[in-house]
């Protein structure tokens, strides 16, 4: 029987990202139910000897064919280094050439996802400021690269940041936006794109948080909810989504960790991310919404102070890559009154 084959990128070289891809692959485990394809430079994996034995390495110059990889120990992993250059990676001390080789590595993995070579991209964790000092100017993370990349725009054939927490499903109307640009972007169609886009792969009953304090307590603590965000909710209802509010956020979540929705829609990165990350950080799955392949990732940055201490935990990317082959087979984690149910 022929199991997935996931990507998974290095993230940046000098993260965190080669010592948890190597603890992955190297956690002892039934006959496997996938197969990893590392996407990781050499002198990344070899900074960190102590973890999995060389032998059970097998380099690529171009990535292997199905057959090859059904032709490999199962306690063999394939490896494409995705720059080929002899150089020194050094934990905690991210360079240019670890900028570039992040991004190197995560276009190789999108390219592999779209052309179905691979059943889904799971991402380690790169430097976003980094990727942009050094190598590519406005890079603002994997999210909106890999959706410009497939031709997906933010308000019009649609993506979201999505993010599955063990009691918790919240998508982001925008991502990484300074707080007043991600504002001034909160309009009426934003909002349907972006309820529709989630009503189209996920589906359930929709929450959406509302912006000010109370959801603007009828206008006395703000006027966008009632102009811009119950009109957008209302149309988007007129046309079959589910979709509810807005909320007053303070108690919104609480009220879908109870299972009265099964997504919250956020309006900005932190209104979701620290509901998220309060609750269950380390536990969640980044999911992008839209794109035309599985993209999944860990909640966490690339902690460079971690890299090299030997304390750097791979159990979030074990998750991760738990929730992949979950929708790999089509059981999308969604909330009910009675807890967790295949859709």
């Amino acid at each position: 029987m022929t199991v997935p084959t996931l990507a998974l990128t290095q993230g940046d070289p000098a993260g965190i990202g080669p010592e948890i891809l190597l603890t992955l692959v190297a956690q002892p485990a039934p006959p496997r139910a996938w197969r990893p394809l590392l996407l990781a430079e050499r002198a990344a994996l070899a900074a960190y000897p102590g973890i999995l034995e060389p032998d059970r390495l097998c380099y690529f110059d171009q990535p292997p064919s199905a057959r090859e990889l059904d032709g490999l120990a199962e306690e063999v992993v394939a490896v494409v280094d995705p720059v080929g250059e002899k150089r020194a990676v050094v934990p905690g001390s991210p360079q240019s050439a670890d900028a570039a080789g992040a991004l190197a590595a995560l276009d190789l993995g999108a390219r592999l996802a779209e052309e179905g070579i691979v059943d889904a991209l799971v991402t380690a964790p790169l430097s976003k400021e980094t990727i942009d000092r050094w190598v590519l100017p406005g890079f603002v993370g994997h999210t909106d690269y890999l959706a410009q990349k497939s031709g997906l725009q933010r308000y019009g054939q649609d993506y979201l940041m999505a993010f599955l927490a063990p009691d918790l499903q919240v998508a982001l109307l925008s991502t990484h936006l300074s707080l007043r640009r991600a504002i001034e972007g909160i309009t009426g169609d934003a909002l349907e794109e972006a309820l529709t886009c989630l009503h189209r792969h996920a589906g359930g009953r929709i929450a959406v948080a509302g912006l000010n304090p109370h959801a603007g307590e009828g206008g006395l603590l703000g006027e966008e909810d009632d102009d811009i965000l119950q009109p957008a909710v209302a149309a988007a209802r007129r046309r079959g989504i589910d979709a509810n509010g807005p909320f007053s956020a303070d108690s919104l979540f609480a009220r879908a960790r109870s299972g009265e929705f099964d997504w919250v829609l956020a309006l900005y990165h932190d209104q979701g991310l620290i509901a998220v990350k309060t609750l269950a950080f380390g536990l969640a799955t980044n999911w992008t919404l839209g794109l035309p392949y599985l993209r999944t990732s860990v909640d966490h940055g690339t902690a460079f102070d971690l890299a090299g201490t030997g304390q750097a935990d791979a159990h979030p990317l074990i998750r991760v890559v738990e929730t992949t082959l979950e929708l790999i087979a089509g059981k999308l984690p969604r909330r009910s009154r009675q807890g967790f149910e295949d859709s």
